[in-house]
């Protein structure tokens, strides 16, 4: 039997993979994903073997992701309810569905898991977070989730209620991001950089900054007063900031994020 099998090849599923054949060999790994050709493109291109069926990956493998959109979730449970087991741990990426809900509707005598992953995880620098029953996993196989994701960043175990809140601040975050790096890039151009420098230079800056607060521990407001001289540039542009509710902003983003999360049924 495989270690870990896959039901869907997106983005998602496809980081996860490609972080496991750091840590997994290939044999101990299945898939399966909607189009023959994207399974016969990814078993070439990494040797995992694909599965015939969601089926016949479901009946494959100890953990299973469901690395599936909510809204393909029932078809997908139509095809493996009948072959799940017990000693399975079923974990899903899906916003939203509870593992209640999962357990009313594949059974209550199979064990489930929540995992949040985000984007970045394709590099190894995701963040996932993590959440299951206390006491319905051992503690081998509490380790062995951890291990799954940490092949492809960083994880941190929450409880199931505040899974809504990973979705807003690491789930969706890279999104505002990327167009927090694209309006300092367009600001760098107003004023005479070229476009793949000043894209180079806001990137690196949030990669430095968000290393500054992982590696020294310090309070992002202690950072930031670092940078901010009296009467300087920076804190004229952070007043500027706090007078357009840039903070603000990131918040209802934040709210947006969660009202929609609790939404999917």
């Amino acid at each position: 039997m495989a270690k870990v099998g896959f039901i869907g090849m997106g983005n998602m599923g496809s980081a996860i993979l490609e972080g496991l054949l750091k840590i997994y060999p290939k044999e101990e790994l299945v898939f399966t994903a909607a189009h023959r050709e994207k399974m016969e493109e990814v078993s070439a291109r990494t040797g995992v073997p694909h599965g015939s069926s969601n089926a016949d990956c479901a009946s494959r493998c100890k953990y299973l992701i469901l690395a599936v959109k909510p809204q393909y979730f029932e078809t997908v449970f139509q095809e493996i309810e009948g072959v799940l087991s017990q000693e399975q741990v079923i974990i899903s990426l899906a916003p939203g569905i509870t593992i209640r809900s999962l357990k009313d509707r594949l059974g209550h005598d199979k064990r489930f898991a929540r995992a949040m992953p985000n984007t970045p995880a394709m590099l190894g620098e995701g963040m996932t977070g993590l959440a299951y029953e206390k006491g319905s996993l051992t503690l081998q196989e509490e380790q062995e989730l951890k291990n799954i994701f940490e092949a492809c960043g960083k994880v941190a175990v929450v409880e199931e209620r505040l899974m809504n809140a990973v979705g807003c601040v690491s789930g969706s975050s890279p999104a505002f991001i990327y167009m927090m790096i694209e309006a300092l890039a367009d600001g760098g151009v107003k004023y005479g950089l070229p476009r793949s420098t000043a894209c180079q230079m806001a990137a690196q800056a949030v990669l430095g900054s968000a290393k500054m607060v992982l590696e020294t521990g310090k309070h992002p407001e202690q950072l930031k007063d670092e940078v901010c001289s009296p009467g300087g540039t920076t804190i004229q542009g952070v007043s500027a900031l706090e007078e357009m509710g840039f903070r603000s902003a990131l918040i209802k983003a934040c709210d947006a994020c969660y009202e929609k999360s609790t939404q999917i049924k």
